[in-house]
């Protein structure tokens, strides 16, 4: 790994970006590739399908921290708002936004900035339980959302069950998938020697 590469993975693992402000135009750029690409892969439920999207707002998080990896998600919607189709099914549009997914999106950017907390800082050591455990909430805040909005279209015990309790297990799994790539990213990124 070149020295300008290691440079560039340390100040993204660590979520201290370079202030420049293509660098940061392109990684928005990216992230929000990531998270159209992400949202394809999904597994068809009722009344809201199960996708990967969670799981790359978790990586989001951690590697951006929580003002650029906001900022990442935020446009990912916009784009999705402005009728690209960025969302499962390659949907896009306001309907998204009024539909039975609506809490979920609304959340990300709230669930994305929670997720940097699992970053690992320059010097800490990675601590599996407590990274797995940061992203799995911020995964339950989601839910939250996600079951406040359906709610209002659905009541909230059949909201509940449709809507949260069977996403448990689903995002602990992403959260689970998240903690084991940071884990293999902390693993590889090269070590700065401790001055005494």
């Amino acid at each position: 790994m070149s020295s300008r590469s290691s440079a560039i993975s340390s100040t993204i693992a660590s979520g201290r970006l370079a202030p420049t402000r293509l660098r940061q135009a392109g990684l928005v750029l990216i992230g929000s590739l990531l998270l159209a690409v992400s949202a394809q892969i999904s597994i068809p439920m009722w009344p809201v399908p199960l996708t990967l999207e969670l799981y790359a707002i978790f990586l989001i998080g951690a590697f951006y921290g929580w003002r650029l990896g906001a900022v990442t998600i935020a446009a990912w919607l916009l784009q999705g708002a402005l009728g690209l189709p960025v969302f499962a099914h390659g949907t896009g549009g306001l309907a998204s936004f009024t539909g039975p997914t609506a809490g979920y999106l609304l959340s990300f950017p709230l669930v994305g900035a929670l997720a940097s907390l699992a970053a690992v800082r320059s010097g800490q050591a990675f601590r599996p339980l407590r990274v797995f455990t940061l992203l799995w909430l911020a995964g339950v805040v989601c839910l939250l959302a996600g079951w406040a909005w359906l709610s209002t279209l659905m009541g909230a015990k059949a909201a509940w069950a449709a809507g949260f309790v069977p996403f448990l297990l689903c995002d602990a799994i992403k959260a689970a998938l998240a903690t084991a790539t940071l884990a293999v990213w902390h693993s590889r990124k090269p070590q700065r020697p401790e001055l005494r």
